[in-house]
């Protein structure tokens, strides 16, 4: 696949880098937007993996650091899944303003949550994908509030995640807080795909089965065999990526 590294004003206004993968030969057949994990980067390999399946198959995907993180502008403790779900629909509007208007949207762990509430945002979008993706958000404040439960009295703390440490402020869990997946899927209208791991150790496979019993028709709902939370392997996740694209081929026109 090609690769244009491009920047945008994220929701908050900061410019927030991105990677534009685009197919080899030719214009693609339509544009998505990736929202990737809490704490992590555009520059996950797993990311990069999928990618190659949907630009093979003439899908361009725009994924990008969320404000904080990466090449991204910003103070991270400052973000909260709103600020989140702001970035997917800036990444949207730049999209239709300079190339096409997305319309997929695919987001890994709580980018699948927050894709989820974009969709809201972003008329064009004709499909939107979970991988991973937490059932309620009060997984995430149980797992914030476990590592760093100081946060609370204080309104400020450092935790450690996946290897990385991270400054956060209550306001973030007070957003999560004020968030319902129930609502969001109630007021989904686009086809959903639900990808999950059975093996998955962070975000149980438990929290796809509810999404999916949540969701409206159309939805479908795939079991990652062999796979766990992250996708780090090659196989895995290029496999993830040809059922997307098999799976999204069924809503373009």
């Amino acid at each position: 696949m090609r690769t244009e590294k491009i920047m945008f004003a994220g929701g908050s206004g900061m410019p927030l880098g991105g990677r534009l993968d685009l197919p080899d030969a030719g214009a693609p057949r339509a544009f998505a937007v990736f929202a990737h994990c809490f704490g992590c980067t555009k520059n996950l390999k797993t990311m990069s993996f999928l990618d190659h399946a949907l630009t093979a198959a003439g899908i361009g995907v725009l994924r990008f650091d969320f404000t904080g993180l990466g090449e991204s502008e910003g103070v991270f403790a400052d973000t909260n899944f709103t600020s989140n779900v702001l970035d997917i629909a800036a990444a949207a509007r730049m999209l239709e303003a300079q190339y096409e208007a997305p319309r997929l949207l695919i987001g890994h762990s709580l980018g699948g949550a927050a894709a989820l509430m974009a969709t809201r945002h972003i008329p064009s979008v004709a499909g939107v994908v979970t991988i991973a993706a937490p059932a309620s958000l009060d997984h995430l404040e149980a797992i914030i509030l476990s590592k760093a439960p100081e946060i609370e009295a204080t309104g400020e703390a450092e935790i450690e995640l996946m290897g990385r440490r991270f400054r956060l402020k209550r306001q973030f869990i007070d957003n999560l807080r004020d968030q319902s997946m129930s609502r969001i899927l109630d007021g989904l209208k686009t086809p959903l795909l639900v990808m999950h791991a059975p093996d998955d150790r962070i975000v149980p496979i438990a929290a796809a089965e509810r999404i999916f019993g949540l969701a409206h028709h159309p939805k479908s709902l795939v079991a990652l065999d062999r796979s766990d939370h992250l996708m780090l392997a090659e196989e895995n996740a290029r496999y993830a990526g040809q059922i997307i694209a098999a799976w999204f081929a069924r809503y373009l026109p």
